[in-house]
C-alpha cells in the first residue's frame, strides 16, 4: 500500500482484488470515499526503476520489504502501457524475493492459513502496532508481546521443482510447509522447534535450511507456552 494523488493504493493479488474491494465497501459505513479496482497489469515491477516510466501517469514506490526488492509501479493510465507483458518480471521478482527470504501469498502459503506473525509481517512492515482496533488484534498483540510467534519463514535451498504445501521434515517429523521452488530455492513457513539437529528432507531429499538476513529469530529455539 501507498499514500499519493489524495488516494492510497493497494497492489493486491488478483484473485483477491475483488473479494477486497467488497470487504472495503461493507467497513466504509458513511465516509464519503470511493473505492475501485483497476485493470490487473496496472502494477508492474522493474529491478532498478524503468525508464519507459518517464513523462508517464505512473506511481512509482520501492518495495521495502528487502533492499533487492526494486520498484514497483501503479499505472494510473491503463492506456498508456497496453501491450507490455506485466508477467515478463515476475521469474526475475520471485527469484530475488526467494532469495531474501520473503514470503508471499499464493507461492508459499494459501488463504486463511497464517497468522501475520507466521509470515514476518512483524519484521517486514506488514503491521502497524500503534494503530487502533482491527479484526484479529487481540491475538496478533498477544503474539508480539509474548513473543509466542512458534512458525517462521526460512529459505530451503537444494529442492527439485515444488508447489505450495509441500512438506518439509526434521526427521520423520513435519515441520511446515514449502512453497514454489524458483531455480531449487524457496521460502517455507516452519515450526522453528521443530528443527533438533535432524537431517531435513523435501519429497525424501536432502535440503538446507537458512534464515533471511533480517531475521533474529532462530532454529531450534521455542516460544514460550501461550
Amino acid at each position: 500500500m501507498t499514500f499519493a494523488r489524495d488516494a492510497y493504493w493497494f497492489d493486491i493479488e488478483a484473485g483477491l482484488v475483488a473479494e477486497f474491494v467488497k470487504r472495503m465497501k461493507m467497513y466504509r459505513l458513511r465516509a464519503k470515499v470511493e473505492i475501485e479496482s483497476l485493470n490487473a497489469d496496472a502494477v508492474w515491477w522493474t529491478p532498478d526503476g524503468d525508464a519507459r516510466a518517464e513523462g508517464k501517469d505512473v506511481i512509482a514506490y520501492r518495495d521495502e520489504r528487502a533492499p533487492t526488492l526494486g520498484t514497483r509501479f501503479v499505472n494510473i493510465n491503463y492506456g498508456s502501457f497496453q501491450g507490455m507483458d506485466a508477467g515478463h518480471f515476475m521469474e526475475p521478482y520471485n527469484a530475488l524475493r526467494v532469495a531474501a527470504g520473503v514470503p508471499e501469498f499464493g507461492p508459499d502459503y494459501g488463504r486463511d492459513s497464517v497468522f501475520p506473525h507466521d509470515v514476518a509481517m512483524d519484521f517486514l512492515g506488514g503491521i502497524d502496532f500503534k494503530k487502533g482496533c482491527y479484526i484479529g488484534q487481540e491475538v496478533v498483540s498477544r503474539m508480539e508481546h509474548r513473543g509466542t510467534a512458534r512458525r517462521r519463514p526460512v529459505i530451503v535451498s537444494g529442492l527439485d521443482a515444488t508447489g505450495i504445501d509441500v512438506p518439509i521434515l526434521v526427521g520423520d517429523r513435519a515441520a511446515g510447509t514449502v512453497g514454489v521452488s524458483e531455480g531449487g530455492t524457496a521460502v517455507a513457513i516452519v515450526r522453528l522447534d521443530r528443527f533438533d539437529g535432524g537431517e531435513v528432507t523435501v519429497g525424501g531429499k536432502p535440503v538446507t535450511v537458512t534464515l533471511p538476513d533480517w531475521a533474529t529469530y532462530r532454529l531450534g529455539e521455542s516460544a514460550p507456552a501461550d
